[in-house]
């Protein structure tokens, strides 16, 4: 199973389809009170947050039985069926990935994937940036570092958005045809990128970001440690 151009092309279409979808429609998928999955903008968890200027549509994808299929679309008639093939695709893709990384750190092949536990999670999120009249005074995604272990994202191919923070410096990245580009863990060695969104006030922008996680009750402990490269992140 290969993610192939045709297939990325129809990741695209079946996103902008549900985000052309009128309000009401979309409403059918929204996010309830206290849970992450659905259609909807950030969780509001502070007075005087600031929302990002998106749509977006967060889904457990994987295990399967961790899905709340009442969060996915019927919507276009392909969504659901595109949807479970990318996430299976992703899965092989991502325990390859598990093993190429653990060899090129000196780790065993199956280290990684240990470390992530038996029911190591995929959540994909569609993310649609409608254009901004103020494009200068918002972002479409807050300035942000990753948390999963690995996230997978279908860029927007077209219109230009995505910054990356290197040296005092934001830095536009490069528009990427039919790729995914991959964040990592891995106690420092591979930086985890700060980076975020800007708006743009004539054009929509779309991109999939699926974030691969340990399990719920998995706890990641220190790797990669020696005397010259101690633990970064401590336990509270």
């Amino acid at each position: 199973m290969e993610l192939q151009k045709r297939f990325l092309e129809k990741i695209y279409e079946v996103t902008k389809q549900f985000f052309a979808l009128s309000t009401e429609e979309k409403q059918k998928y929204a996010r309830e009170t206290g849970s992450f999955q659905g259609y909807g903008n950030d969780m509001i968890l502070l007075d005087d947050q600031v929302l990002d200027w998106t749509d977006r549509l967060y889904l457990t994808t994987y295990p399967e039985d961790q899905r709340k299929l009442k969060f996915w679309p019927k919507v276009p008639i392909e969504f659901r069926e595109t949807l479970h093939e990318y996430t299976m695709k992703q899965h092989l893709l991502v325990e390859k990935f598990y093993k190429a990384i653990a060899r090129s750190l000196g780790l065993k092949d199956n280290r990684l994937r240990e470390m992530c536990g038996e029911n190591a999670a995929m959540e994909t999120r569609f993310n649609m940036y409608p254009p901004c009249p103020r494009p200068g005074k918002v972002l479409g995604i807050k300035p942000h570092a990753d948390g999963s272990a690995f996230t997978l994202l279908l860029p927007e191919k077209n219109v230009e958005g995505l910054q990356f923070f290197r040296d005092g410096k934001w830095y536009k990245a490069p528009l990427l045809r039919d790729k995914i580009l991959i964040n990592i863990m891995s106690n420092g060695i591979y930086k985890s990128p700060v980076h975020r969104v800007v708006t743009n006030k004539e054009k929509e922008r779309i991109s999939v970001a699926t974030f691969c996680n340990e399990g719920p009750d998995t706890e990641i402990e220190p790797e990669l440690m020696s005397e010259a490269k101690t633990k970064i992140v401590q336990k509270d």
